[in-house]
């Protein structure tokens, strides 16, 4: 028999680094995945640990080492700027690892922990949630790259992920999307930017020429008066519009699109995790596609200059 077969017969042990606003939820998912055993949390708050406690009833630690060695597979739930060292750690430990994204803050951590993962032979793949609800489109089927894309992504204040910006905390979705569509190289970035709340910035435009042509505008803002996130792609034939949040999509194309779109995409990402876990091939999400939306968001943050705004901002997006 050899380690595959050994390791599906067997129930995979799962952990999870941060019980915050993600973590909680990815917990939940394993316990309802068959042949997998939640087994530790960890997280340094004692309070998300107290409340870990009394919803899963498993071992709780303070220190995420306390799982190094004791899980098969991982979900890193921490904040971004602690995801390299802890990757890292379980990846050496023998652990497939999820992490939320981004995979990383540099460009240096992320070459490392895809060169660990390879070596290793371990599953490293990244929480980009809304991958999975493209998918479900049908839309990544076809080739052609449209002629331009708008993408929003905005919501309210709520203090997390506050140790990166918001181009790092919420428009590294939409850069994901955008180079799952367009195909190439970028060939120029402009861009604005704000600090609102916290020391990073908070409100983001920007715009991304592609060398095919394609021209894609983004914005971001997590102090904006209302919760809104989508994307307008603009082809030859027509307007593809997907609402993220009314999980719709409207279609003025010839394309053939699922009308409804994935009602659980962080299930469907756990659940696909596991499943590569258990072959030990490649994730849907591989790493390398997320260090190429990593590399976007720092040359977007690299190129921002102060942003000058009304008092308001919660007008991006306004013409989805």
């Amino acid at each position: 028999m050899n380690a595959v077969q050994g390791q599906c017969l067997r129930s995979l042990r799962a952990g999870v680094v941060g019980i915050g606003a993600f973590g909680r939820h990815h917990a939940a998912k394993y316990a309802l995945i068959e042949g997998v055993e939640l087994v530790g949390i960890a997280d340094p708050c004692i309070k998300a640990r107290r409340a870990a406690t009394a919803t899963h009833g498993v071992p709780v630690f303070s220190d995420w080492r306390d799982l190094l060695g004791a899980v098969d597979i991982v979900s890193v739930c921490s904040p971004a700027i602690t995801h390299a060292s802890i990757v890292r750690a379980f990846l050496n430990a023998g652990a497939h690892v999820l992490v939320e994204k981004p995979i990383a803050t540099r460009l240096v951590e992320a070459d490392l922990l895809i060169s660990l993962a390879e070596v290793n032979d371990r599953v490293l793949t990244v929480g980009h949630q809304e991958r999975f609800v493209f998918a479900h489109t049908g839309l990544l089927d076809y080739r052609d790259a449209p002629l331009s894309v708008e993408c929003w992504r905005m919501g309210g204040w709520t203090g997390r992920g506050v140790d990166v910006s918001v181009v790092l905390d919420l428009m590294i979705h939409d850069l994901d999307l955008v180079h799952r569509l367009v195909p190439g190289a970028i060939s120029e970035i402009e861009a604005t930017g704000r600090s609102v709340k916290s020391r990073h910035m908070d409100d983001v435009r920007a715009t991304v020429g592609f060398e095919n042509g394609t021209e894609v505008r983004l914005s971001a803002s997590r102090v904006a008066n209302f919760r809104r996130r989508g994307m307008r792609a603009v082809y030859s034939d027509g307007v593809i519009e997907i609402d993220f949040i009314a999980r719709t999509v409207r279609n003025t194309t010839r394309r053939r699109l699922n009308p409804t779109m994935l009602a659980d995409p962080l299930g469907e990402a756990v659940a696909s995790f596991v499943n590569a876990a258990r072959s030990e091939e490649a994730a849907f999400v591989r790493p390398e596609e997320a260090r190429r939306a990593l590399a976007t968001a720092l040359q977007i943050e690299n190129a921002s200059i102060p942003m000058v705004l009304p008092r308001a901002t919660g007008t991006y997006g306004a013409r989805a």
